[in-house]
């Protein structure tokens, strides 16, 4: 159990921090309009009902209480669960519900609901009548619905579930009429103790077979590990009507994930099976995948497949047996998988590196050939026997491939749609839009057996414009129906008619917060569905530019310029602080591509730069930082070249611009942004100062691959040293803060990535600063250490890029945390995680 510690914030420095004035201790906060950032009411997320009359709005639990971040917690097999609840942590939790009627507008808002609960998991019927989702409370997690026809909330289960291993614990039969649930076998049993476990040595043992596998954080490390992981994974499959009654579905077991056949009559169910392992997360143990009948009948064995350590390497290697099983759509009940045909090894010189197999109930003959795959299987949409789109791609260079195909027949007269890296915006076609079949299941849109629908960002290098494309799959071509129009950004949220003429869409300016309305291509007509209010008052004004450059090897950049709101270009140069994140590609004409709207609506939430226009500073967010590896070159093998270049140039263009003074920018990001930061200090002198979060820095720590890099330190040592700031600390000549989460459990970020290179620049001499987050993981949560958090960046860039003006330490810290507590007790946020993070 954790320790719940208020003032355990744990900060190490090398320079007199903030001024001469004497350090304040514990958790801070930052000036208040910064503060007032962590507070702000967002738009809430959405979910449609399948016939589009009902729009559910949740509002989204941003942060929580320090204590709550300090509630027991268990770490086993690859993930962390919350062993009184039985669930895991999530970013997707919510705080309240509502209902909008999409053509009226009325409002329905659910009563009964336990008010210290959370919502999680929330899900429509087919039948669009009832919302199921959890609620999860301090010491369980319980299965509710809302009937927005008795406009009533029904508390489905009393007992737990169980989503410890089972990603999301229920799933609506297709009918509508009941609901599949995993529940939590040991809830309320007392835990295991480890003296009740014998002591016995730990051995593991090679036996010369190649294992590569990434860096995983929380594994099993112990034979009472493996006890509780089995003790805190059992499940029971149960289907519950929805007037509450429940009937068991086969026995308990280590249920790692089931679905249900559309024609609601029976189930893929895929468990955990011994031997476990030290070395990888329990989605690489052995499982067994059977199909069951809705009793728990056994009725075929898909696979056995063995514990998967020795995955090949490569990011599209895969196990060597079955895989991927999934059930067909547009049918009543049959299971569709893959198998690889390369050993798992898309290295291998193969004609097709995947085969799809399929059975049907009975499930009594031998499984059929469905289609072979030249590339790595990735998915299927299915709209009927004549129409469905595979999926497959490849790593090497990053191609991803659909096709139309005929499932009856689907290696003949198949008809490529669209083949592009899927690094390439521009080609990016957009995603099929869905809907119900008779079954209820969920399939592709077909209209008169011929039109799919798309909806995408349509990247271009005037920005994105969403838009709605009609396919005709008789002709292989497109039709553009409607795209966003400047000056705002407008995006599909789902579909109202057969024809595309009537749809729901999110429409924002660069001065208009986002809102839900109903567009009518028929009538030209625009309805207002919502009217959110403005989330950050206080910092209207403030000035958003797109910038365009170029870096000195060709690759075309861009970047988002934000201006104080009382700035003007007269007034001179004023500092700079540049937020971004690299990434990886295979072609500079994609690296250049613009991915961006400019007329998305400025986004100031606390996780990123923005909160520091509030100094009177400019931020320059995203500025792109690319890493290109053309044809048999990789990425990384020129990796610092390529990023002190993108770097050089963004400071040119801000430069040049006349807004920096370059004497007064400074440099931060999160995670492979933090490894970037690191990366600029040491090989340029480009910067004041950085900011560097939950990154990691040396890269011999990542033996096996990180990031997009497959290769294993001893296939590119030299690249792996070249890259790790780590190894090249004694070039940083500008000060670094540092902070991480103790608990982060990110592959390759450990904490001690942090504190190894903390010491490096310690033992160096170097000035640095490193705070360590008392029971926070690799995005923070607790409010108080994202108040702490803004506070230490306030401060490091007021002392660098303001030196002149050095900050007194804050003297009534605990008493604003308190007052702003107070003030808004009614509002948790969560926090925007940035993607990709490794």
């Amino acid at each position: 159990m954790k320790q719940i510690w208020l003032l355990g914030l744990i900060i190490v420095t090398l320079v007199p921090a903030f001024g001469k004035a004497e350090q304040p201790a514990g958790y801070q906060a930052p000036s208040p309009a910064i503060a007032k950032l962590v507070d702000a009411k967002l738009i809430p997320s959405s979910f449609l009902s399948a016939d589009g009359r009902w729009l559910a709005l949740l509002e989204r639990q941003r942060v929580v209480s320090l204590s709550d971040l300090n509630r027991p917690e268990k770490a086993l097999a690859g993930i962390k669960f919350n062993p009184q609840t039985f669930m895991r942590k999530s970013r997707h939790t919510y705080v309240s519900l509502e209902f909008k009627h999409v053509d009226t507008g009325s409002v329905l808002r659910p009563s009964g609901l336990p008010a210290n609960g959370v919502i999680r998991f929330p899900k429509w019927s087919s039948d669009s009548r009832y919302l199921a989702f959890v609620v999860e409370q301090q010491s369980d997690a319980t299965l509710w619905v809302y009937d927005v026809k008795e406009r009533e909330s029904t508390q489905l289960t009393q007992s737990t579930l169980n989503g410890v291993i089972t990603k999301i614990p229920y799933e609506w039969l297709p009918d509508s009429k009941a609901i599949v649930v995993n529940f939590a076998v040991n809830h309320g049993q007392p835990a295991l103790q480890p003296t009740a476990q014998k002591v016995v040595p730990i051995i593991q043992q090679s036996r010369g077979e190649k294992a590569p596998v990434r860096t995983y954080q929380n594994l099993l490390r112990s034979p009472f590990d493996e006890a509780q992981f089995k003790f805190y994974a059992q499940g029971q499959l149960a289907k519950i009507s929805l007037n509450a009654k429940a009937r068991a579905i086969g026995k308990p077991t280590l249920v790692k994930s089931f679905s249900v056949s559309p024609d609601s009559t029976s189930l893929i169910v895929g468990m955990i099976a011994e031997p476990f392992s030290y070395q990888v997360p329990y989605e690489r143990f052995a499982s067994v995948w059977q199909i069951w009948g809705m009793t728990g009948f056994p009725l075929y064995e898909l696979a056995k497949q063995p514990l998967a350590e020795n995955i090949p390497q490569g990011f599209d290697s895969v196990r060597s047996g079955p895989r991927a099983f999934q059930w067909r759509a547009d049918e009543g009940a049959t299971v569709v998988w893959a198998h690889a045909q390369d050993e798992g090894n898309m290295k291998n010189d193969v004609e097709h590196h995947d085969y799809l197999y399929s059975i049907s109930a009975p499930f009594k003959r031998e499984p059929e050939l469905f289609a072979k795959v030249e590339h790595r299987f990735s998915s299927i949409l299915w709209a009927d026997d004549e129409v469905a789109l595979l999926t497959e791609w490849r790593f090497s260079d990053r191609t991803v491939r659909t096709s139309v195909i005929t499932p009856r027949a689907a290696d003949l007269n198949r008809v490529v749609f669209s083949e592009r890296s899927y690094n390439d915006a521009y080609k990016n076609p957009g995603n099929f839009i869905t809907t119900r079949s008779d079954l209820g299941s969920e399939v592709l849109k077909l209209v008169g057996g011929r039109y799919l629908f798309l909806h995408g960002k349509g990247a271009s290098k005037e920005g994105s414009r969403p838009f709605l494309d009609r396919y005709d799959i008789k002709t292989n071509s497109s039709t553009r129906i409607w795209q966003s129009q400047a000056p705002y950004y407008e995006r599909i949220k789902g579909l109202l008619d057969d024809e595309g003429m009537r749809f729901v869409t999110i429409r924002e300016s660069k001065t208009e917060q986002p809102n839900f309305f109903i567009r009518d291509l028929n009538f030209n007509t625009l309805t207002q569905l919502t009217r959110f209010s403005h989330p950050y008052p206080e910092f209207n004004g403030v000035k958003k530019e797109q910038l365009k450059y170029t870096r000195n090897d060709g690759v075309e950049l861009t970047g988002n310029l934000y201006l104080p709101a009382n700035y003007d270009v007269t007034q001179g140069p004023i500092p700079v602080l540049m937020w971004a994140y690299p990434l990886e590609y295979k072609d500079k004409k994609v690296a250049s591509q613009v991915r961006e709207s400019p007329y998305e609506f400025p986004y100031f939430g606390y996780w990123g730069p923005m909160p520091y226009l509030a100094n009177g500073i400019a931020v320059f967010d995203d500025p792109k930082m690319p890493i290109v590896g053309e044809g048999s070159a990789l990425p990384n093998d020129s990796f610092r070249t390529q990023l002190v270049a993108s770097a050089q140039a963004a400071v040119n263009v801000l430069v040049d611009k006349g807004v920096a003074d370059k004497n007064k920018i400074a440099i931060a990001g999160h995670s492979y942004g933090a490894f970037m930061v690191a990366n600029l200090l040491a090989h340029s002198d480009l910067f004041v100062a950085g900011i560097a979060r939950s990154g990691a820095y040396n890269r011999t720590l990542t033996p096996f691959g990180f990031q997009g890099e497959e290769r294993d330190f001893w296939q590119a040592q030299d690249v792996y040293a070249n890259m790790s700031p780590f190894f090249h600390a004694d070039k940083i000549n500008e000060p670094m803060l540092m902070i991480h989460g103790q608990e982060d459990p990110n592959s390759g970020t450990f904490p001690m990535q942090s504190e190894r290179m903390f010491a490096a620049l310690k033992g160096l001499g170097k000035e640095a600063r490193l705070v360590m987050l008392p029971s926070e993981g690799h995005g923070y949560k607790a409010r108080e250490s994202i108040l702490h958090v803004l506070w230490e960046q306030e401060q490091w860039l007021k002392q660098y890029l303001f030196p002149e003006t050095l900050v007194e330490p804050n003297e009534a810290v605990q008493q604003d945390i308190q007052n702003l507590d107070e003030e808004n007790n009614e509002r948790q946020l969560d926090i925007e995680v940035q993607s990709g993070t490794h």
